[in-house]
């Protein structure tokens, strides 16, 4: 499994410290930008992400912005992708288990460093449930 990340300058910080913890635990990860906190919009980035990992079946994205809120919606608008915002733990889990989804997005602004390591394993660590919620992901992904 290959992991891209993506942020604006709001997500930058968290983006570099998920970036190191998953490099640390032996992850394949792949950083798509931006590179430092110099203003940049995050929709660019939310849908860089999100084109890779729908075109990637074996892959999942993580994305940054201020709140999170932005850069999921944005790459909420690539065909394929399922983002889930998540602020904590239990989001995480529910959003594979679930809804099956391939990319999360955290806010740099609003999540702390601690708290967005413990999220990222979350999700990383669980798995799609499959059954009623498969007839439910089929729904969405129909549409």
């Amino acid at each position: 499994m290959k992991i891209y990340l993506g942020s604006d300058h709001g997500g930058f910080e968290l983006k570099e410290v998920i970036e190191d913890y998953l490099k640390k635990e032996g992850y394949n990860v792949e950083d798509l930008g931006t590179h430092s906190e110099d203003s940049v919009d995050y929709p660019d980035f939310g849908i860089k992400v999100g084109e890779v990992v729908a075109k990637e079946e074996d892959s999942i994205g993580i994305v940054f912005c201020g709140t999170g809120i932005g850069i999921s919606i944005a790459a909420n608008k690539v065909k394929g992708v399922r983002c889930a915002l998540c602020s904590d733990v239990f989001s995480a889990e529910m959003a594979k288990k679930h809804n099956k989804a391939n990319v999360i997005a955290l806010g740099g602004r609003v999540t702390g460093k601690d708290l967005g390591k413990r999220i990222v394993k979350a999700f990383l660590d669980e798995k799609f449930e499959g059954g009623r919620h498969t007839r439910r992901i089929d729904k969405i992904m129909n549409y």
